[in-house]
């Protein structure tokens, strides 16, 4: 069997860390077994759903690297809907109900208050044709619920093992509006069948529609595919990530914070596994590790300064080649593999880059706090040419002539020539400084 699977997001909010984890797991899952990966919007929502989003969406998997094999828009499949909603329609396993919202409320309301879970009476199945009729002569359009069969429902989930509902414990669920439009269950249900799908890898929020949706596969003469439902993510109070909160969207985190790419598939791959959670360079690594067997059934929190973390680690074994074309796109098109290679230890993001940069080449704040030290290191300061030798030249002399050592000679020289307490190493810094500006710092005294 050729794998087949879909990510398939509604384009009703942005593309956030919690989505963007689950689609790289059905991707990962693809590529493990050389299946094919397809991006479905699922847009049945006409009213939230933007094209805004949809470029969101795109732009996100595409900044990933997840590419897809196949695509599909659900508003383009109204013709296959129909069909199969009209099959289920005469088989009997959609019938219309003629409930207004309030009557329904009052249902659910006198249901819980005698200790009853709110399942639907399923009422409607015993109106009569006239009754229908008299409903429609007073205005009312009907939604259609389908029929489930009161009969256990049972997988195996490649996440969560055995799973096991039953018909009779739940409400024949709402597949078409009174205005006619299918809701995401059914459509959702046609398209796997129409697009061959063979897995289904999703969040676990969806296991009770699921077991309405394999008797939707059932009804409609489809064997369900394999199923999988990974945990959800939560943050790091115990909550769980939300795309309507806009919580940490795939293209801030690019565009506005500067994570690398690979940091944060390194995080979301390996979140909520048995695996570590390491810097990862190449998705062909990524995918060798993929296995659900690694995957836990307790709620991962997603911790940002772990992100930041990997960021920093990633960010320190790039090449300057590997980062050129973004430098030249802040403005910085001079920098040279010397500095590159003297500052990346310091970098959490690539936009610190521009601190240091400010830092070699002025103008800083110097702060100096014993003017007749700074005057001292500054009559010592040795002649050109400078290079990674000259630092430790300076300091031996520096020390020789005021017996400073250790923190009480290195830390005011830092915050000299720096204006920070922290940074780069000084001997390599020193020759990207400059004589001339060293110089004028120490003399700002």
């Amino acid at each position: 069997m050729t794998v087949a699977v879909r990510f398939a997001p509604s384009p009703t909010g942005i593309l956030h860390v919690g989505s963007a984890r689950t689609a790289l797991i059905v991707w990962l899952f693809a590529r493990k077994h050389n299946g094919t990966f397809m991006l479905r919007i699922d847009d049945t929502d006409l009213v939230r759903s933007t094209e805004e989003n949809v470029e969101d969406i795109k732009s996100g998997l595409t900044w990933l690297g997840l590419d897809w094999d196949r695509y599909a828009r659900q508003r383009d499949r109204a013709v296959e809907y129909d069909r199969s909603i009209q099959k289920l329609k005469d088989n009997g396993r959609l019938y219309p109900c003629y409930e207004t919202e309030e009557e329904l409320a009052l249902k659910r309301k006198t249901l819980l208050s005698q200790k009853m879970p709110p399942i639907y009476d399923r009422a409607s199945l015993a109106l009569t044709d006239e009754q229908k009729k008299k409903f429609e002569a007073e205005g009312r359009k009907p939604h259609w619920r389908f029929k489930l069969n009161q009969t256990p429902i049972v997988w195996n989930d490649m996440v969560r093992g055995r799973v096991e509902f039953h018909g009779k414990d739940m409400s024949d669920p709402v597949l078409v509006r009174e205005d006619g439009r299918p809701l995401y269950h059914i459509c959702s249900v046609i398209d796997d069948i129409d697009f061959g799908i063979t897995h289904i890898v999703r969040g676990e929020d969806h296991v009770t529609n699921t077991a309405c949706h394999v008797q939707m596969f059932e009804a409609l003469g489809a064997k369900p595919p394999e199923l999988a439902h990974v945990t959800l993510l939560g943050d790091m109070e115990g909550g769980k990530l939300s795309k309507r909160k806009g919580s940490l969207g795939i293209k801030s985190l690019h565009e506005e914070v500067g994570i690398e790419r690979m940091a944060l598939v390194s995080l979301i791959a390996r979140i909520g596994t048995s695996d570590p959670i390491e810097p990862l360079f190449t998705m062909e690594e990524v995918i060798a590790g993929f296995d659900f067997a690694k995957f836990s059934r307790n709620l991962p929190k997603f911790d940002e300064d772990e992100l930041y973390r990997l960021n920093a680690k990633i960010l320190h074994k790039m090449e300057l080649k590997d980062v050129q074309d973004r430098l030249a796109a802040m403005g910085l098109k001079d920098i040279d593999a010397d500095f590159w290679h003297a500052v990346r230890p310091n970098l959490e993001v690539l936009s610190d880059i521009k601190d240091w940069w400010h830092v070699a080449k002025g103008p800083v704040q110097p702060i100096i706090e014993d003017a007749a030290f700074a005057k001292v290191a500054a009559e010592l300061l040795p002649v050109d040419p400078w290079d990674n030798t000259t630092w430790e030249k300076w300091v031996n002399a520096i020390k020789a002539k005021t017996d400073r050592k250790g923190k009480n000679l290195f830390m005011p020289l830092r915050c000299a020539l720096t204006g920070q307490e922290h940074g780069p190493e000084l001997k390599e810094l020193l020759p990207l400084i400059g004589r001339q500006r060293v110089l004028e710092r120490l003399k700002a005294a």
